[in-house]
């Protein structure tokens, strides 16, 4: 197999800004793109392949000719035809709502899917931008319901302002929110659950307040507390250096200004490469250079024995499987 490209799936948002259609560098006539969905398995919103032999060919079809070429012996055995991750950028022009996603479990037995655990790293933003993750102090289940009917949520939270190269990895559970003025790469399971806590008060296109999930969420929330969410690293030139490890995806973060080779003969796994920032190419076991740049996420199948990345003269690459 060879490497693959996907179009990308735009979506419109609430909160959505402007900075996603010319940093994919695409021609579209949308606005308000809050998320561009890179690969995608979630029913309804398959990625589907951009060019090349399978052009038009939608992910699950893919999977289901390929199999363990594409994904991998042990991936495919778990998770079949459903690809286990989704990868997307996020503009938000407005604080998104401040939300939870629920763990395996209680994804299961509420909605016979899998959670979703997810990583942010960020791409860009605005000064004074800012996210919050996680509370700022040891809150009870019962605290956290009266503070959002009193509207005092967002005093619990831990608030942070970010800048490019941060980190955040988010396991389900968490209580989390993107601020204005950020501009992220977020990987995750393949999961679209979500639980709206709190809004702002903010009207959707009907002019209706859009529908919050308190209670459903009130479970789904981990309350510890922890000194810091950030996830620190240093990153290595000219090397991959590891962000996240997780039972759902592993992450690097490789910046580079000469080329790489990365070894995957003992993967098992696809890789997501995510090009972040800068331009060049990857070849996969010696093949043809396929071009990449800012924007741009391509599917390296299983198959691979090895993933050369040549800068062009610079590049940031994320490089997610599951190990």
């Amino acid at each position: 197999m060879y490497l693959l490209k996907f179009e990308p799936i735009l979506k419109t948002t609430l909160w959505g800004g402007e900075k996603i259609i010319p940093y994919k560098r695409i021609a579209s006539a949308l606005h308000n793109v809050g998320e561009s969905w890179e690969l995608s398995g979630v029913r309804g919103s398959e990625s589907v392949v951009a060019d090349g032999p399978w052009a038009g060919t939608a992910l699950p079809e893919l999977i289901a000719e390929e199999r363990e070429r594409l994904v991998g012996r042990k991936i495919y055995e778990r998770f079949g035809t459903e690809f286990p991750l989704l990868v997307k950028f996020i503009d938000a022009r407005q604080d998104l709502s401040i939300q939870v996603h629920p763990n395996d479990e209680l994804a299961r037995r509420r909605h016979g899917s899998q959670g979703k655990t997810e990583m942010w790293y960020v791409i860009d933003a605005d000064e004074g931008a800012r996210l919050r993750s996680g509370f700022a102090r040891q809150v009870t289940p019962d605290r956290y319901a009266a503070s959002v009917a009193d509207g005092t949520l967002t005093e619990l939270l831990r608030e942070y302002e970010i800048h490019r190269g941060d980190l955040f990895f988010l396991p389900a559970g968490r209580i989390h929110s993107i601020g204005a003025g950020s501009l992220i790469a977020e990987i995750q399971q393949t999961s679209d659950i979500t639980y709206r806590i709190y809004d702002f008060n903010r009207r959707g296109a009907d002019g209706k307040l859009r529908e919050l999930h308190t209670e459903l969420a009130k479970e789904a929330i981990d309350y510890t507390v922890l000194p810091d969410y950030r996830t620190r690293y240093t990153p290595q030139p000219n090397a991959a250096t590891r962000l996240v490890a997780c039972p759902y995806f592993t992450t690097s973060l490789c910046d580079l200004d000469r080329p790489l080779t990365l070894d995957c003969t003992k993967l098992d796994s696809f890789v997501a490469a995510i090009c972040v920032e800068g331009s060049g190419t990857l070849a996969a076991d010696g093949g043809e250079g396929l071009p990449i740049h800012a924007g741009e996420t391509v599917l390296v199948p299983a198959a691979a024995g090895s993933l050369r990345i040549d800068p062009a003269p610079r590049i940031r690459l994320l490089t997610s499987c599951i190990e």
